[in-house]
């Protein structure tokens, strides 16, 4: 898969696709209340770059997945927030703009975080099967894919803000058909691993979703954060962009991609039940600490 139209073209334009639309979204503020509101953002951050991926280490050495899995397992809880994560965390009243502004810094980031913790799985659990990883090859198709088209994203949105206001939940419509037929063509493409390995990657990838939900819900409370940020840090938790993880993995080894389509198999699930349970509880609370952008949500 790695040397196919799929790995090499298709996989890239599609994400490429969805981190514009992300960019449509986003304004220069969205970036700037990491400096306005340090606190949640930086709580948040934490949560989403050091303890979910340290989470998938630990959940790997765990259930003794087999060591492709497990990268895979590293890359999946390395990857930024999605964007449902900011949908979900509005439905639930959450704060919208805290888990835009986590989204938007930590795709950007992904450029260092994505690569090192790949490189530190596929050393620490000798995947020898994937091959040599061209590191520098990952930064470059990690930028290309996520920086890139959301600067563009927000190009555009700053040109023309009337026709991207109007036009904007069409985007998100492409966004999610785009997702769901790349994550089908992941499963797929590896079908015979899916099934062979059913039961423990699905422990695994369920394990990762509800720790980090719970242990970022439960950290963000000890941080004294209010209940609309909570929600919004434990979504962005629990929902990752798994096709930032998909199509970096299929670029590497195919066996990579696929604790990421499993878990998109039941992300939006235990997300919509969390925001569910959260709904009535945030709706008694004060307005968000940070309000959101206007008309984007």
């Amino acid at each position: 898969m790695e040397d196919s139209p799929l790995a090499s073209v298709v996989l890239p334009a599609a994400l490429a696709v969805i981190m514009a639309i992300l960019g449509l979204s986003l304004t220069t503020e969205d970036f700037r209340r990491v400096l306005v509101f340090p606190r949640g953002v930086s709580i948040g951050l934490v949560n989403l770059v050091v303890l979910s991926p340290l989470l998938a280490f630990g959940i790997a050495e765990l259930l003794a997945l087999p060591p492709g899995l497990a990268v895979g397992l590293v890359l999946l809880g390395a990857s930024p927030g999605g964007t449902m994560a900011n949908l979900l965390t509005h439905l639930a009243r959450g704060d919208t703009a805290l888990s835009v502004t986590m989204t938007a810094i930590s795709s950007v980031a992904a450029v260092a975080t994505v690569p090192f913790f790949l490189g530190l799985a596929a050393s620490h659990f000798d995947a020898g099967e994937i091959g040599d990883i061209e590191m520098e090859g990952v930064v470059a198709r990690v930028f290309l894919v996520t920086v890139l088209p959301i600067s563009l994203g927000m190009a555009v949105r700053w040109r023309w803000p009337r026709w991207t206001e109007a036009a904007y939940d069409d985007f998100k419509r492409l966004a999610l058909v785009l997702f769901a037929l790349v994550v089908v063509g992941a499963v797929i493409a590896e079908h015979a691993t899916v099934f062979a390995h059913a039961a423990e990657i699905g422990a695994a990838a369920l394990t990762l979703n509800l720790a980090a939900m719970g242990i970022s819900f439960a950290v963000s409370k000890l941080a004294r954060l209010d209940d609309r940020q909570a929600t919004a840090i434990s979504l962005e938790l629990g929902i990752h962009n798994a096709l930032l993880a998909i199509a970096v993995g299929a670029s590497v080894a195919t066996v990579l991609t696929i604790p990421a389509a499993v878990y998109s198999a039941f992300m939006f699930v235990t997300g919509i039940t969390f925001a569910h349970l959260m709904y009535q509880r945030n709706a008694g609370a004060g307005e968000p600490a940070i309000a959101p952008s206007a008309a984007r949500d």
